[in-house]
């Protein structure tokens, strides 16, 4: 049966720690650590802007984490380089297993959707950079709800947007958040366990299916 598949884009299509070499020259051989700290606050912000309804740009909660987290490792880079790096957050490179496992599920005659925090126009740029975004029917954004995932509000979007019943609708995404605010509201849920060691919350919610990566899509959906 023919599927509506909901990717999310940061983290799980697109690889977020793929600034690393632009911050080692900031912070050296702590890059990779502050690459997970700017991370871990861009999701912070927004899920705090979603809590108080104060809606800004998921690339506004992108570099207000940044210019936090340079204050946290005690750098103060210029507004030059702050730009640099942000610009780079709009090319950041797609994981490699993404290209081949949406041609599979493109091929199987899956309809595929970008689900994602970002803009509309930041997502597209990030797709086009990545060369994957002819795989994609469209692409759905959270700007149009003015709120973030995991808000109910942003998943039934989805839903209304792309004509999908939730029980024909799956989320893949590698954020376990993620995945629980698609099992909340109806939809069925991939999570695409990129690091091995990472345990799932612990909210009684499961995965319908946890993959390694995009390859083990095609069976999953037959």
């Amino acid at each position: 049966m023919t599927q509506t598949l909901a990717f999310d884009v940061y983290g799980t299509l697109i690889d977020t720690h793929g600034l690393i070499p632009a911050l080692t020259p900031l912070v050296g051989e702590a890059a990779p650590a502050f690459s997970r700290d700017w991370r871990a606050r861009q999701l912070e912000y927004a899920f705090r802007r979603g809590l108080m309804r104060r809606y800004d740009t998921f690339e506004r909660c992108t570099r207000d984490a940044l210019e936090q987290t340079c204050r946290a490792y005690r750098i103060a880079p210029d507004a030059v380089r702050l730009d640099a790096l942000i610009e780079g957050y709009r090319r950041l490179p797609a994981f490699a297993d993404v290209a081949p496992g949406l041609a599979a599920l493109a091929r199987a005659g899956h309809r595929l959707y970008a689900f994602s925090n970002g803009t509309a126009e930041a997502v597209e740029t990030l797709l086009d950079h990545a060369g994957i975004r002819d795989r994609f029917s469209g692409v759905v954004s959270v700007e149009a709800v003015r709120t973030f995932k995991p808000d109910p509000a942003v998943y039934a979007h989805f839903l209304a947007t792309t004509g999908a019943r939730p029980e024909h609708a799956w989320l893949v995404s590698s954020n376990p958040f993620d995945v629980i605010g698609a099992r909340a509201t109806g939809m069925r849920a991939a999570w695409v366990r990129r690091d091995p060691e990472q345990p799932f919350d612990p909210w009684g919610d499961e995965p319908d299916r946890v993959v390694a990566d995009l390859g083990e899509l095609p069976e999953v959906f037959g």
